[in-house]
């Protein structure tokens, strides 16, 4: 197994609902679907934020588009109108997300950084 960032497995866009933020994770192959299902949980994310004070962690599977919609409550400080953050709207969040490292199998990490 060799560790590679989750960027190179795939991209993100996140955004906001009130005090909720929302955080899209798509993978640029379905070969990495399954591979980042396993490592990429709930609790891993819940982790990852945990300095944002962060509630529950939900992730929502797609495996039709290749992606999973992970939403944390209470993670942007109240809100865009209430938070006095520089990103109330959790706009960059995702890059954090991005940042996790994802155990690969010789056969998938083959495919990583070739077109899909």
């Amino acid at each position: 197994m060799s560790a590679v960032l989750l960027h190179q497995l795939a991209h993100a866009r996140s955004g906001d609902k009130g005090n909720r933020l929302n955080i899209a994770l798509i993978c640029y192959r379905p070969e990495f679907f399954d591979t980042v299902a396993a490592q990429v949980t709930p609790d891993r994310v819940a982790q990852l934020f945990a300095g944002r004070d962060v509630g529950a962690v939900q992730r929502y599977d797609l495996p039709k588009l290749w992606a999973f919609n992970f939403a944390l409550d209470h993670a942007l400080d109240g809100g865009v109108n209430a938070s006095l953050g520089l990103d109330g709207h959790g706009k960059t969040l995702s890059f954090r997300l991005l940042t996790l490292t994802v155990a690969l199998p010789p056969a998938i990490l083959s495919l990583v950084q070739q077109p899909a």
